[in-house]
């Protein structure tokens, strides 16, 4: 090659410099607030048991009567196409995993609630009920019975439970430390109906001041928050509430769960049209959505109270219901959800499972693309930020894969990995990626 001729340009370095030190403060603010995901696995679902009813064989329980039910009126992949109306070929696909999981772990994230579940009580009896709670999750970690997530829903921080949600931290926390020598990575704690970014700050401190009292490392605890009233939402000066709120906790937030039903009561919306679907909780959801993003927090979506049971005919619209509600939220990017009976599990898992199921071939395809033109040493195409543009996977219409699409392909595989819906092997050979390289590509660089 000869000799290059020397580019011209017009600004002197001291341009660069002095914008380098205009950005300075909003480079470290941008990188501490949208760190990105913060990698790991998520759990399809919450399931929460009132902590009168908690105890050591719940989640074995609820995996025994959701593969009754199953039994009973999907007794095999025929009967379950027919029941949520399926592709037979998805069915026949979906079934063993479905039953494989209720079977190994129907339950991936549990939360022992002393909130609406539990209801005012003595205090005595309160806090009988959180240590017990304590010793629940202590003997169902050291047993290897815990599923992977679980903790408490304490009562929230308004004015007239605040010392009962104080106390029932505490005496749980304190209980599990002490009994299992150290807080399982699995914990969780669910802070309910939060409407102003000061009660997140201050869950932020009873948490600062739990590891300080106990020498825990500074940022151990962490938290959830339920959006379950309009000011989470919207505040008075008309801002987005819920991104102040993970402001304002300095780094604990690690969820943001959308409650249906009080968050729907306090809209007026009636009882029989409070649902995961209604646009009200689609415009709440929206806004947590979007003060999430990139943050590191993840949602969650809530619950229908519709129970599969009565008639078949009546688990089957049940069934139906609560398949198109977590399928729905799939396609919207919630990929959890709140369960409030064993009956949500098979449909949950179906719902799951058959999404992941029918986006493997085309998402595995356009990784595989991807991979092989850099492994080719193809660059940034018509893409601004380095897309190139790679066949569809099918044969059919050709996509414009950026870097941001390519993090996505590889989380939806891992999701689908980590709930069972997938296998690393098949993964594998269909993307040319293993699970390890799928995670680092779902990391920013």
């Amino acid at each position: 090659m000869g000799q290059r001729e020397p580019i011209a340009t017009s600004l002197a370095a001291s341009v660069r410099q002095d914008v380098a030190a205009m950005l300075a403060d909003t480079d470290a603010l941008l990188a501490a607030r949208y760190p990105g995901d913060r990698g790991g696995r998520q759990p399809v679902h919450t399931v929460y048991v009132p902590a009168g009813d908690a105890g050591p064989g719940t989640v074995a329980d609820w995996g025994r009567r959701a593969l009754a039910l199953l039994d009973e009126h999907a007794p095999g992949p025929a009967a379950l196409a027919s029941a949520l109306d399926l592709d037979p070929r998805l069915a026949a696909d979906v079934y063993p995993r479905l039953r494989a999981k209720l079977s190994a772990e129907p339950v991936e994230d549990l939360r022992i609630d002393f909130e609406d579940g539990y209801g005012r009580r003595p205090d005595a009896d309160e806090d009988a009920d959180a240590a017990r709670a304590a010793r629940l999750v202590a003997r169902a970690c050291a047993d290897g019975t815990a599923p992977p997530y679980l903790g408490i829903r304490p009562k929230s921080l308004e004015a007239g439970v605040r010392d009962r949600a104080i106390r029932t931290l505490d005496i749980f926390l304190t209980g599990v430390l002490e009994a299992a020598g150290g807080l399982p990575e699995g914990l969780r704690l669910t802070l309910p109906k939060v409407s102003h970014q000061d009660q997140a700050a201050a869950m932020a401190r009873i948490c600062a001041a739990f590891e300080r009292a106990r020498g825990l490392p500074d940022g151990r605890l962490g938290f959830e928050i339920q959006i379950e009233t309009a000011p989470a939402v919207l505040g008075p000066d008309g801002a987005a509430t819920v991104a102040r709120m993970i402001g304002a906790a300095g780094g604990r937030v690690t969820g943001l769960h959308y409650g249906t039903f009080d968050y729907s009561a306090g809209l007026g919306i009636a009882a029989a049209h409070q649902a995961p679907d209604h646009p009200a909780a689609d415009h709440a959801k929206a806004v947590m959505q979007t003060a999430a993003a990139g943050t590191g927090v993840r949602l969650s979506d809530g619950s229908t109270n519709v129970l599969p049971s009565g008639s078949p005919a009546q688990v089957r619209a049940a069934w139906r219901l609560h398949y198109g509600l977590v399928r729905r939220a799939l396609v919207r990017g919630y990929h959890q959800g709140w369960d409030m009976h064993p009956g949500h599990l098979p449909t949950r898992y179906a719902a799951g499972y058959a999404f992941y199921r029918e986006g493997l071939p085309p998402a595995a395809a356009r990784l595989a693309a991807w991979a092989g033109g850099r492994s080719a040493g193809r660059g940034g195409g018509n893409g601004g930020d380095g897309g190139d543009v790679r066949d569809g996977g099918d044969g059919g219409q050709a996509v414009l894969d950026e870097p941001a699409t390519v993090r996505a392909l590889a989380g939806f595989l891992l999701r689908g990995l980590d709930c069972g819906a997938l296998d690393p092997e098949e993964t594998t050979r269909l993307s040319g990626l293993s699970s390890h390289d799928l995670r680092s590509l779902t990391l920013r660089h």
